[in-house]
C-alpha cells in the first residue's frame, strides 16, 4: 500500500514535505497534486521509475515526459528557449501550462521524444509542488496522471492509493479540490506555438 503522506495546501509542512522528497531520492514513484490534477513524479535519472511510469499509463517512446521546474531559470538549464518565444513562455509561468521545447544535454537521453529530440517543461501554480521541488533539489520526472481510456486526470489521493496499490510508493495529500484538468500543452519544437491539447490553461495566447 503507498504511504500517505499529508501536505497542507497553502502552508507546506517542512516535515511532510521533507518525508516526500526522501521517497524521491530514494528512488521512489509519488503521485502529487498540482494545479491541474495529480501527476506521477520521479528522479530525473530514475529508470525503474521512468518504467513504471509508462506502464502505468501505457505509453510510448513518443509520448512526451514533463520536466517539472521550481523556476524560469531552472527551466532554462533543460531546455533551449529562443528570444522570440521567451516572453509567451514566461508571461504563462507559473500555470497549468505544458511546453514542448527542444532539451539541452542536460536532459536524459530516454526522457526524449525518439525523433523530435525534445522535452515537455512546465512551472506549476502550487505552493505543494514549488515546497517538494525545493526540497529534492532538482527538476522532477513527471507525467499528468492520466489512466489509460481517460482523458481527465486523477484528482482523489485514496482512489490513487487504492487503483495504484503497488505500483507507486507514496501519495501527497494536500486535502483540497484538485482541478480534474489536465495542462494545455503547447509545442514550441519548430519554433512556432501549437497548441496540441486544450486543458486548464487559456490556448488563446497562443493561437
Amino acid at each position: 500500500m503507498a504511504t500517505f503522506i499529508d501536505v497542507h495546501p497553502q502552508n507546506p509542512q517542512q516535515r511532510n514535505v521533507d518525508r516526500a522528497a526522501d521517497v524521491i531520492r530514494d528512488g521512489g514513484l509519488i503521485a502529487y497534486p498540482t494545479d491541474s490534477g495529480y501527476a506521477l513524479g520521479a528522479q530525473l535519472g530514475n529508470k525503474d521509475a521512468l518504467d513504471r511510469i509508462k506502464a502505468i499509463r501505457h505509453l510510448d517512446d513518443k509520448h512526451h515526459f514533463t520536466l517539472v521546474c521550481k523556476d524560469f531559470a531552472q527551466m532554462g538549464q533543460f531546455v533551449h528557449v529562443d528570444n522570440s518565444i521567451f516572453r509567451a513562455v514566461k508571461a504563462a509561468t507559473p500555470g497549468p501550462y505544458t511546453f514542448i521545447l527542444p532539451a539541452t544535454k542536460e536532459v536524459p537521453r530516454r526522457l526524449l521524444h525518439a525523433k523530435k529530440k525534445t522535452v515537455g517543461v512546465r512551472i506549476p501554480d502550487s505552493k505543494v509542488v514549488r515546497a517538494l521541488l525545493a526540497a529534492v533539489g532538482e527538476p522532477l520526472l513527471s507525467t499528468t496522471l492520466i489512466l489509460p481510456g481517460h482523458t481527465e486526470p486523477m484528482v482523489m489521493a485514496w482512489e490513487i492509493a487504492d487503483l495504484l496499490d503497488g505500483q507507486i510508493d507514496a501519495v501527497v495529500d494536500s486535502g483540497e479540490d484538485v482541478i480534474a484538468e489536465p495542462t494545455t500543452v503547447i509545442d514550441y519544437s519548430e519554433g512556432h506555438a501549437e497548441v496540441l491539447r486544450v486543458g486548464a490553461g487559456d490556448p488563446a495566447p497562443f493561437q
